[in-house]
């Protein structure tokens, strides 16, 4: 089996899907997403993120292969799903109303 992830991190890889490349479409998977796909994907995710960035750490970052970098964009999904798993309990940001996030420049991969 072919394998998006690290070999290491193989345990996350039914949620590659959340391997997102734009800040945009990792906000668009949070909104279209249930609270327990997010609650799932964070449960699985959380647990191993010091290894993970540990992982990450002894890698170049202008250099990252392509699985550390697929493995970094999850990590960037994490954290846009902790608010809403960790505080708000629901995809949207709370009495926002039509909310939306513009990212100018996105992060590196």
């Amino acid at each position: 089996m072919t394998t998006s992830l690290p070999p290491d991190f193989a345990d996350l890889e039914p949620y590659s899907q959340w391997c997102l490349a734009t800040e945009a479409d990792r906000y668009a998977k949070r909104l279209a997403s249930t609270m327990e796909e997010m609650q799932a994907f964070y449960d699985a995710a959380f647990p191993r993120l010091e290894e993970v960035l540990g992982y990450l750490d002894r890698l170049e970052l202008d250099a990252l292969p392509e699985d550390a970098g697929r493995l970094l964009m999850l990590c960037y999904s994490l954290i846009n799903v902790s608010f809403p798993v960790e505080v708000w309990r629901q995809a949207r940001v709370p009495d926002s109303g039509a909310a939306s996030m513009d990212a100018v420049i996105e992060p590196a991969v």
